[in-house]
């Protein structure tokens, strides 16, 4: 299962390499007249545009049902909210004009909030509360630890995890929700990974990587005199388990298994009786389960060919809730008051970034919190993507979200761009993308290609690219150009690619070990897998046999790994690059970048270099990614 996509950005919110679905790319000449049409009337945006739309997340509601818990970069950097469900004017809560917070929950039982904030993009996450008058605590204080809430207890305490005692191990500690005394709780000298814990305190889930393909579940009593976490998993072989959630009333875990087929499907463990039985499964990946509070509903999340669909029911009866007409787009977020009277969800799609939705269950229309998109803008300029497959070089089938700019026809070929998402095994998905959205509004042509080694299209794909990163899955980059080059609006001879994190990885390795794309954009790729994988953060420890699993040690396969490693091969560059970095990034260092953009100007091959002192792994600020959105569109005027 893919429990983890080790490279990939965080959080999905903010995510710059992900993507979308459902555009009209038929040769049937009245929709081509159509598409003419509408393309003489669309409007052209700037980045600055663009990003004055708003980004928010979050759904936490109040002890007493009269507001929503929100993070927003309403005003160019991330802070808290509070969004009143009756539609009143929102209030922000944090007042940072430089690190980025992002609100996790609002206490059980009064308005004091958690909120977590690392500095400047390094992921050193800290806990911190506010209080009711404003003043504000850190829960985690100390120098270079990693804290997280993990959930509230039934008595309206909470569980927090941290690495303070050992930078590779996160340890649990139980904190008093009145004086903030703490307690720890549980050590985990085996280093396994915390994934969940039951709502009465007395279990936690853990997670152990056997092998990039195989993962055991262990489940720890906190109040027995042995807290040693016992094995869970029985399967054979290769089987990845991973914990979604306990139910609400403490009995039984829920947790997702690939044993059965090629998907994840979510099954329950009685914790008392040990038996097991299958909870819910699907053509497709179950992704995640939950529950309300009451545990009167429970919500299914299925990753739908890149598209996720929520089934959400009554859970005493099993029946689907009947919801309002909503308007087109995907449920998300979605969270039930204490009493499960009402609920709060996010609908986004390709075309529209995510609102704020409150429904008060058996009411005849939802309501809508926020309107998030430029009011300059109109959703009818933007492209919808639509879900396209292609066969490889081996036959392979290889899925992928294609979006068409409304300006492109055969009588007007545009230039287009590959675009490789994150991980390695992320997956370009449907929904609302500022940056793809603007490059299209630009007129290039986005081809996002879910490669072998994709998470969402079954174990077997997933695993195809096993220590053949760059090799095979770059083929499929390959025929993803070649895929492009056969559509007539698709201008054959300005094609390029485009990639973050491992996408960048996959962009240099397209510049250095092919002739096929023109540029190459390269957000804060990995360039030499040897110095990356030995200089992983110490709190990847718990999944570091897993990543070493399927990338490769450096102790053991340093030859393979240098043969992959772009840095290595800069000599063979020889079209233009764009380089962009976060100068705080704990995953792909800046010297990976620098390094890379020395070797190609070594050979006197164009190259630019956007480098942000203020981010890490991901561009959080607003002006910062108008910034690199801007050098993209530029350079590509440029160069292709």
């Amino acid at each position: 299962m893919k429990l983890i996509s080790y490279l990939s950005l965080v959080p999905l919110a903010l995510g710059i390499v992900a993507c979308s679905e459902q555009a009209a790319n038929t040769t049937d000449s009245s929709n081509t007249a159509k598409i003419q049409t509408t393309a003489t009337a669309s409007n052209t945006y700037s980045a600055e545009q663009f990003y004055q739309t708003t980004t928010v997340f979050g759904s936490s509601i109040n002890h007493n049902g009269t507001a929503v818990l929100v993070s927003s970069d309403a005003t160019g950097v991330f802070n808290v909210y509070r969004y009143p469900i009756d539609g009143s004017a929102p209030t922000q809560l944090s007042k940072s004009d430089k690190d980025t917070v992002f609100g996790v929950s609002w206490f059980p039982n009064d308005d004091r909030f958690l909120y977590s904030a690392d500095q400047g993009g390094n992921e050193l996450n800290h806990l911190y509360v506010q209080e009711q008058d404003g003043t504000v605590k850190d829960l985690t204080p100390g120098e270079n630890l990693k804290a997280s809430f993990m959930g509230w207890l039934d008595d309206g305490s909470f569980y927090v995890k941290t690495n303070e005692r050992d930078a590779k191990a996160m340890d649990v500690y139980h904190y008093n929700s009145s004086d903030y005394s703490r307690e720890l709780v549980f050590k985990n000298e085996q280093m396994l990974s915390v994934d969940g814990h039951s709502n009465n305190g007395q279990y936690i889930a853990l997670v152990k990587a056997v092998s990039g393909a195989d993962t055991d579940m262990y489940l720890a009593d906190l109040t027995s005199d042995d807290q040693t976490p016992k094995l869970l998993s029985t399967s054979q072989g290769a089987i990845e388990e991973g914990i979604y959630t306990f139910t609400a009333d403490s009995t039984s875990l829920i947790y997702g298994t690939n044993e059965f087929g090629e998907y994840n499907q979510a099954w329950s463990y009685n914790i008392a009786t040990k038996e097991r039985s299958l909870y819910y499964k699907s053509d497709w990946d179950v992704s995640f389960v939950d529950f309300s509070k009451d545990g009167k509903y429970a919500t299914v999340g299925v990753n739908n060919d890149a598209q996720t669909q929520l089934h959400i029911s009554d859970v005493a009866t099993g029946k689907a809730i009947d919801l309002p007409k909503l308007p087109a787009g995907d449920l998300r977020g979605v969270n039930f008051s204490n009493d499960s009277s009402q609920m709060v969800f996010y609908i986004n799609s390709d075309v529209s970034p995510s609102n704020l939705f409150t429904y008060k269950l058996g009411s005849a229309s939802a309501n809508q919190l926020t309107e998030t998109l430029n009011a300059d803008m109109r959703a009818s300029d933007l492209v919808a993507s639509e879900v396209v497959r292609f066969k490889s070089f081996d036959g392979l089938v290889v899925p992928g979200l294609l979006y068409k700019p409304k300006t492109a026809s055969a009588e007007h070929k545009v230039p287009a761009l590959v675009w490789v998402h994150g991980g390695p095994g992320g997956q370009s998905r449907k929904g609302y993308r500022a940056v793809i959205q603007h490059l299209v509004n630009q007129g290039y042509a986005i081809f996002a290609v879910n490669n072998r080694g994709s998470s969402g299209y079954g174990k077997t794909f997933y695993h195809l690219d096993d220590k053949n990163h760059g090799e095979n899955d770059l083929q499929d980059i390959v025929y993803g150009k070649k895929h492009l080059q056969s559509l007539d609006w698709v201008d054959a001879d300005k094609i390029g690619v485009i990639g973050g994190s491992y996408g960048g990885y996959m962009t240099m390795a397209a510049m250095a070990f092919t002739d096929e794309f023109e540029v190459g954009i390269n957000i804060f790729g990995v360039t030499n897998w040897l110095r990356t994988l030995e200089s992983i953060p110490p709190w990847w420890e718990a999944f570091k046999v897993a990543l070493y699993d399927e990338m490769g040690d450096p102790a053991t396969d340093e030859e393979r790994l240098r043969r992959i490693s772009p840095l290595f091969h800069a000599k063979n560059i020889t079209k233009p690059v764009l380089v962009v970095q976060g100068a705080n990034d704990p995953r792909v260092l800046q010297v990976e970048s620098d390094e890379m953009v020395a070797g190609i100007r070594a050979n006197n091959v164009p190259v630019e270099y956007v480098l942000f002192d203020d981010e890490g792994h991901g561009f959080r600020k607003k002006v910062n990614r108008i910034t690199a959105s801007n050098a993209y569109v530029d350079f590509l005027k440029q160069h292709l």
